[in-house]
């Protein structure tokens, strides 16, 4: 009689390292980033030159502050059109609260933070209890908070100019010089403190969503809502929590923004909320919600920003860079596509 374990099935062999790593959502951006620099620097050699890099982080992370907070929001199958407008509000009461003598620029800037989360708060409120579709609501308030701040300012930008004499300047965008010596960082990579805080973020919602019982009830939140509901996840209160971050985040970029630019231009912010979905997609987060990567949602921010910065120093038309988006969001939505397919047959 034959052994009968014999005719026992084998269990199916586990996908080898590269396999995993290919199919995981963070794959398509990261060949993309690196082509991209091979391309660039190819062309230009100076795109990588300390300087370039520098001033390039500069500018990635105001938007990449934004992009990590949506990513967790869309992940939960929302959005937040309102954040490019709550970018230009919130430095906008900030300075007029300094300039008028109202009170200092800390608790300024508290007060800024605070009323974000208000904004955050009502958004969230009128998705969750009266079943308003996220892109409408947040389409109204981004009208609202950036009537309020072209309203408080008569249209003009505010003063910032002693932003650099004080404490919370250095705390948020004080200057680092990493190997250079001289006036300007010369010969080294200039850092602001703007690039310590966006990793430090990066990486706490990275864990958040990955580590934690909330980011899994992000994730079954925008899976699934009926199931997480049934399993006792507050999935509306999920909401309002990560409509509050979205809000709260882009005023905080916007504080640095005005800091380091010195001015708070009530325009400022204008169009922000569709490039920043375009980083999230980019990186792989689901539109429809449920999956999400931070570490994704990174590389999409350097993909664009750099992208931006790249274009131009290799000659193209800083007027193109609209066509270079477009171009690569449909490219990464049909790598995504075929990479879900191949790791979900049938789907």
């Amino acid at each position: 009689m034959a052994n009968s374990t014999s005719a026992l099935p084998a269990h199916p062999p586990r996908p080898g390292a590269l396999r995993a790593f290919v199919s995981k959502p963070e794959f398509g951006p990261l060949v993309l980033l690196v082509g991209m620099i091979v391309v660039f620097t190819s062309i230009n050699p100076a795109f990588l030159s300390l300087t370039n890099i520098g001033n390039a982080l500069t500018f990635t992370v105001e938007l990449g502050f934004i992009a990590l907070a949506m990513t967790l929001l869309m992940t939960a199958g929302e959005f937040d059109l309102s954040v490019g407008s709550v970018f230009g509000f919130a430095p906008v009461v900030m300075w007029t609260l300094v300039n008028t003598g109202t009170m200092p620029l800390g608790l300024a800037f508290l007060v800024a933070l605070l009323l974000a989360l208000g904004i955050g708060l009502i958004s969230g409120l009128f998705v969750t209890r009266l079943a308003i579709p996220s892109f409408l609501v947040t389409l109204g308030m981004l009208l609202v908070v950036r009537g309020t701040a072209l309203w408080l300012t008569d249209g003009f930008p505010q003063r910032t100019w002693n932003a650099g004499e004080q404490w919370l300047a250095q705390v948020l965008v004080g200057e680092i010089c990493m190997g250079g010596e001289g006036v300007g960082c010369a010969g080294g990579l200039r850092i602001y403190m703007s690039l310590i805080w966006f990793a430090i973020i990066a990486v706490a919602f990275h864990y958040l969503l990955t580590g934690t019982r909330f980011g899994n009830w992000i994730q079954a939140t925008g899976g699934n809502p009926g199931a997480a509901r049934n399993r006792g996840v507050k999935t509306g209160r999920v909401k309002i929590i990560l409509f509050m971050l979205s809000a709260l985040l882009a005023a905080f970029a916007g504080a640095i923004s005005s800091i380091r630019v010195s001015a708070a231009n009530p325009n400022s912010g204008t169009g922000y909320e569709l490039e920043v979905i375009a980083m999230v997609v980019i990186g792989g987060t689901v539109l429809t919600g449920g999956r999400g990567t931070i570490v994704g949602t990174v590389l999409g921010v350097l993909i664009l920003r750099l992208m931006r910065n790249g274009i131009v120093m290799i000659g193209v038309p800083g007027l193109a860079y609209n066509i270079f988006i477009g171009a690569i969001i449909l490219g990464m939505m049909a790598l995504h596509s075929g990479l879900e397919r191949r790791h979900n047959p049938g789907t």
